[in-house]
């Protein structure tokens, strides 16, 4: 019997060393801090600039001293009107976002469960209607608004617009979280007695809750922070929604020759909480339907 020896190199062949568990762990954490403080550097610096007296506008130090609420005072003042544009905002965003949702899931449980001809031709052209810039629509919409529905200063002007851009984006991620769900669900709870619609909504509707609140964030965000429709459809200034009205202001004095930074930032800090008690409010909701699950 004769035996072969391993070459020289296989026998000194070394493994690579692999990163302790720690040292990989350590390394991902600097980078997501890196990306979160990126992130959060704009909305750090309008917050310190909402907080500086109008004559420290221009003042470059990271922390505002002394504090100032004169342009929070400012944007609430007499004769602004601000408080009033967030409720434009708020009635726009909020009924843009109940009816995306409700027309949007009953468009993407039809496309995601049914089967007819050109379906995907169907969600080919919804998805196609998103590619459209706003700039492009807006001259046939004011056009359609002022002389056919006489609709100009009022909230229809910009609801229906934004909730055409808004469905898109909803019937294509709606669509594609209901593929993911086992058709074998909404069998079972037939064969228990349920009709189609019972199924769909004790069955189908809480384990589709993930993506539906995914989606009411999307949309309720980017209905929030419209601006070109809710400038272009409305004239009257007890009609602009917040955005418009940060456009139009004139600074603290309001005679329209000081720069209005300060109240801007400080109208912006007031129109970002909204979204961020939204966020942290539907976050929870995503959260607890992922833990759910289909087996419960």
């Amino acid at each position: 019997m004769t035996t072969t020896a391993l070459p020289a190199a296989a026998a000194t062949e070394t493994v690579a060393p692999v990163k302790p568990k720690r040292q990989r762990t350590v390394g991902a954490n600097i980078g997501i801090a890196l990306i979160v403080v990126y992130c959060l550097i704009p909305f750090y610096w309008m917050v310190v600039s909402a907080f500086r007296r109008p004559e420290d506008q221009f003042s470059n130090l990271p922390v505002p001293w002394p504090i100032s609420f004169r342009n929070f005072l400012g944007v609430f003042g007499q004769g602004v009107g601000f408080g009033r544009s967030l409720l434009n905002s708020l009635v726009v965003a909020g009924v843009t976002t109940l009816l995306t949702l409700i027309i949007g899931t009953f468009a993407s449980y039809a496309l995601a469960r049914l089967e007819f001809r050109f379906k995907n031709a169907v969600l080919a052209v919804i998805i196609a209607t998103s590619m459209f810039p706003v700039i492009s629509l807006i001259v046939p919409l004011l056009k359609l608004f002022t002389n056919n529905l006489h609709w100009i200063n009022t909230y229809q002007a910009m609801i229906l617009p934004s909730l055409s851009f808004a469905l898109p984006l909803a019937v294509f991620n709606l669509t594609a979280f209901f593929r993911q769900l086992p058709f074998d669900l909404e069998q079972a709870a037939m064969v228990d007695g349920c009709t189609p619609g019972q199924a769909f909504r004790k069955i189908i509707i809480p384990l589709a809750a993930p993506g539906v609140f995914t989606t009411a964030i999307i949309t309720f965000i980017a209905a929030w922070n419209e601006f070109l429709i809710a400038l272009s459809m409305v004239n009257q200034k007890q009609m602009q929604t917040a955005t418009v009205a940060i456009s139009k202001f004139t600074g603290v004095s309001g005679s329209g020759f000081d720069q209005p930074f300060g109240t801007q930032m400080a109208a912006g800090v007031v129109v970002t909480i909204p979204l961020v008690v939204a966020v942290l409010v539907f976050q929870r909701r995503i959260i607890a339907g992922l833990t759910t699950g289909g087996v419960k």
